[in-house]
């Protein structure tokens, strides 16, 4: 039962976001690409040190360093030197950026986040359900 439910986790993990990065390719994002501007624009300041993105990402240093050049290239955001600390970089959002995220997450509602074929109460339970595993991992 255990590899049943992981193959079809993983399954349905692939399937959902081949589906998203479909329809945030017309924006210019993946959704990687979306996940960190999110983050960006619900800060405090609209920036964070690239650090502090990758812990809440839950992704590799050096995978943050990719998405916010990407998204630098494509003007969602500029990097600038942490004004605390000379180390860290920042990313912050640019008004481009905040547009589209506005943009981007309207296609990603109207068509349900891609899992359209869940009911509302059957969203809930799938919520349910991953939630312990998500605490288990520390992942709240």
């Amino acid at each position: 039962p255990a590899m049943h439910a992981v193959t079809s986790l993983m399954r349905v993990q692939q399937l959902v976001l081949g589906r998203l990065d479909g329809l945030l390719r017309p924006h210019g994002l993946t959704f990687a690409r979306y996940e960190a501007l999110v983050l960006l624009v619900f800060s405090s300041r609209g920036s964070l040190p690239l650090g502090k993105m990758g812990e809440r990402l839950q992704v590799h240093p050096t995978s943050v360093t990719s998405i916010v050049r990407r998204l630098e290239a494509s003007g969602f955001v500029v990097r600038r030197p942490h004004p605390e600390d000379g180390r860290a970089v920042l990313a912050a959002i640019t008004d481009r950026g905040r547009q589209v995220v506005d943009e981007a997450t309207r296609a990603l509602v109207n068509t349900d986040f891609g899992l359209g074929a869940l009911t509302e109460a059957q969203l809930g339970q799938l919520s349910d359900l991953l939630r312990p595993l998500r605490r288990d991992a520390g992942d709240f």
